[in-house]
Formats: structure tokens, C-alpha cells, sequence
């Protein structure tokens, strides 16, 4: 008798997901087209990081296109964040030490410009910062930054790859690691 309820029941749930499977052919009008499409028209994290709206600390718009082909490392960080504030002097001693192997760091301001200005003449960095706003935090999502914290850094390759990405304070060491392997 339990057997017979076993595959009753294995039963039931064969019929329940193929008629799972129709429904959503039916409401999706043949899915894997719909889905492939989709996919294709998805930009890349990184090729909306090139296409993202940015502005320097003077309040002029700039591309962050001019850095295709070059490998980055991208450091989203805003003033009020203080692990953000903490790990800066060594994101720019990072920066003058792999200059010369081509490797350019941004930071990409996830705040007002304001706020960005009154920080960047207390604190110098050794790399250029950009203002993305609050629409910074919809570009680290794209690189699975799902949480929405800060800081939050990417390191991209020169073929446009994503090589590392590291919700919280770096690890100098292991961000060296991961730019000596470029």
C-alpha cells in the first residue's frame, strides 16, 4: 500500500511539472526564443560600466569608454562609508605600485558631488574618482554586488573580463595576487 501511494504521489508531481513546463511555453510564447533574446540584448556588467553616466569632482560628464582595453580596477565608495574611507591609502599605494604594468584604478563616488568634493580636499587619492550617484548602486549590481554595499571593488581585465570582485574593505594582499595574475 505504500508503494502504491509512492507512486501515486511520484506521479502527481511528473504530471504537475510537465503541465509547469506547457504553461510556461504557452505564457512566455515559446521561451527559449523570448529567453535568448532577452540574453542577447542584456548589456555586460562591464559594457555598462563603460556606458554609465559619469561626472568628474568639477561636475563635467565624462566616459569611462577611454579605459576599454586597459586592465581597471573599479572601487565604488561613497564619503559616509567607513571601511570605504579606511582602505584608500592603500588603493592608492596600490595604484603607483602597478602604474607602470598599465593597471589604472577609478573610484566611482556612490554619492552627491558635493559630498565627493568636500571629502576629495580632506583626503587626497592617487587615482581619479568619478560621481556616479546613487545610480552607482545599480552599476555594482550588475557586477553582483546583490547586497548594495559599500565598498565594493572590481578588477577587470584588458579583454574586458571580470577577473575579482570583493564586497567589504580589500585585502591588499589578495588584490595583488589577483593583478600580478593580469
Amino acid at each position: 500500500m505504500n508503494t502504491r501511494r509512492i507512486l501515486t504521489g511520484a506521479l502527481v508531481a511528473i504530471v504537475a511539472a510537465c503541465g509547469g513546463v506547457l504553461a510556461n511555453h504557452w505564457f512566455s510564447g515559446d521561451s527559449e526564443v523570448a529567453h535568448a533574446a532577452q540574453t542577447a540584448a542584456a548589456p555586460s556588467a562591464v559594457e555598462q560600466l563603460w556606458a554609465a553616466p559619469v561626472t568628474t569632482v568639477d561636475g563635467k560628464p565624462q566616459s569611462l569608454s577611454l579605459l576599454k582595453g586597459h586592465p581597471i580596477v573599479v572601487n565604488f565608495w561613497a564619503s559616509w562609508c567607513g571601511p570605504c574611507v579606511e582602505e584608500m591609502p592603500a588603493l592608492s599605494q596600490l595604484q603607483r605600485d602597478y602604474a607602470k604594468k598599465g593597471i589604472q584604478f577609478v573610484g566611482l563616488g556612490v554619492d552627491s558631488e558635493k559630498n565627493v568634493q568636500a571629502f576629495l580636499q580632506k583626503v587626497k587619492v592617487a587615482y581619479p574618482v568619478y560621481i556616479t550617484g546613487f545610480g552607482g548602486a545599480d552599476l555594482a549590481r550588475a557586477f553582483g554586488n546583490n547586497a548594495g554595499g559599500l565598498p565594493f571593488t572590481v578588477v577587470i581585465d584588458a579583454k574586458g573580463n571580470v577577473r575579482s570582485t570583493k564586497l567589504g574593505q580589500i585585502n591588499p594582499e589578495a588584490l595583488r595576487q589577483t593583478l600580478d595574475a593580469l
